[in-house]
């Protein structure tokens, strides 16, 4: 192994059997070891009779949730791990962080290895914050003089110097994640694996906490950072691996790898048009791409609050051009809840389409908060269908600060749209603003 290489991943593969049975995770006592052990000869001889399976041995259905990963990180790097839900990432970290060993492959290492993969992981309910500063920073592999010597600042970065010796389980959610954050990044291994950390606290803390992975970054020391916020991802790495079933399908600088992201998966697979099947409508013209990017700029990053274009193609058939024709986005949720419409039906200004011509949607301070939409799109000849499209577009929002206040709305308390707003005040002697 090359002295500058700090991980070196040489053909990493991971299978999973399907159907394995999963025991409670809770305590067993010593009645329901018995229990089991009494029971065993007579359950594997109903198993013989039936022809069920005794263990996951038997089982023939796997997946592989890795499959021949090979990359290597040098010492200092900052590695950005990115890929959509499934894609192996929570895998290879645990395997990276040796929670779980490979189906094949290796992993060497060359230095002391500190892993968050879940905020709080090793924090105990009963234990007062100062003690659980010290119990995770020994589970991260740290001294206990390197713990004290950054205890303070610990203290101070996560806002809980008033309740540092009252047990955690007392905390708020948003104390207790806090501290597990800042025990994570203020101590100092070689090599730092770190999962998701940053959508944590509000949005005042999800800025420091965005600034402390930057310190970290700039350090020196190696980082391995997997999140589904590209803005952070761009921010604080110097390469990215992009994972998808398993395999990585891209390693490259940020901006390349952030595309093919987008590209793959969720987020962009129904960008393109021109094969798409599941369409209806006269034909007369048809939808080719839909490109969404930020105003001014060629970055398919899109935040919450951002200035927004969105690119149309189209193609027309067996003619030049077409007068009269309509085109609009439809948004929605997840559960295919309609958010709002965009249409030239609305300004009440019909196209005239050829096939060189780019219809752009200007949207100013993109209303929708962080998450995944999906766009219907629709276009007409004299108010007649030419087509439609039902999922032609997945487009997935980044965090931005809508308001410039710090705060960040969230879906399942305050809905998908954020909408400008002034409080004006009104007294007897006099009126202001706030």
């Amino acid at each position: 192994m090359d002295k500058d290489i700090a991980i070196e991943i040489n053909n990493v593969s991971k299978q999973y059997y399907v159907g394995q049975v999963q025991r409670s995770s809770g305590y067993r006592t010593m009645r329901d070891v018995l229990t089991d052990a009494m029971k065993s000869p007579f359950q594997r001889v109903r198993n013989m009779v039936t022809g069920q399976a005794q263990s996951a041995a038997n089982l023939t259905d796997s997946i592989w949730a890795l499959k021949d990963v090979n990359f290597s990180v040098k010492k200092g790097e900052v590695i950005g791990i990115i890929g959509h839900n499934g894609a192996g990432k929570s895998t290879l970290l645990k395997i990276l962080s040796r929670i779980t060993d490979p189906t094949e492959g290796e992993i060497a290492y060359r230095g002391r290895l500190g892993a968050l993969l879940e905020v709080g992981t090793g924090f105990h309910p009963e234990l007062t914050g100062r003690e659980n500063i010290y119990l995770n920073g020994a589970i991260l592999g740290m001294k206990r003089s390197e713990i004290t010597h950054q205890f303070d600042e610990i203290v101070a970065f996560a806002g809980v110097e008033q309740f540092v010796d009252t047990p955690v389980k007392h905390y708020s959610s948003g104390m207790y994640v806090r501290l597990a954050f800042a025990v994570a990044a203020h101590l100092e291994p070689e090599i730092l694996i770190v999962d998701e950390v940053l959508s944590v606290g509000d949005a005042a803390f999800q800025k420091r906490s965005l600034g402390k992975m930057q310190d970290v970054a700039g350090s020196g020391r190696t980082v391995l950072f997997v999140s589904h916020n590209m803005t952070a991802i761009q921010h604080l790495c110097n390469r990215v691996v992009v994972l998808k079933n398993g395999q990585v399908v891209d390693d490259n600088i940020p901006s390349i790898a952030i595309k093919k992201y987008l590209e793959v998966g969720l987020s962009q697979s129904s960008g393109k048009l021109d094969e798409r099947k599941n369409r209806d409508g006269t034909g007369d013209f048809k939808f080719t791409s839909i490109r969404f990017v930020e105003r001014g700029t060629n970055n398919p990053i899109i935040q919450s609050g951002n200035d927004i274009d969105i690119h149309i193609r189209c193609t027309l058939k067996d003619r030049d051009y077409i007068n009269n024709c309509h085109v609009a986005l439809t948004f929605t949720d997840i559960y295919n809840n309609i958010l709002f419409v965009l249409s030239t039906t609305f300004l009440n200004k019909p196209l005239r389409l050829d096939n060189n011509t780019e219809i752009v949607f200007q949207v100013d301070r993109l209303p929708l908060i962080a998450g995944q939409y999906s766009i219907k799109a629709w276009g007409a000849v004299q108010m007649e269908t030419a087509d439609r499209i039902e999922d032609a577009f997945k487009l997935e929002v980044q965090e931005g600060d809508f308001f410039n206040s710090g705060k960040t709305p969230n879906a399942n308390r305050h809905g998908y749209i954020s909408v400008p707003h002034l409080v004006k005040i009104r007294e007897q002697s006099n009126s202001y603003e706030l």
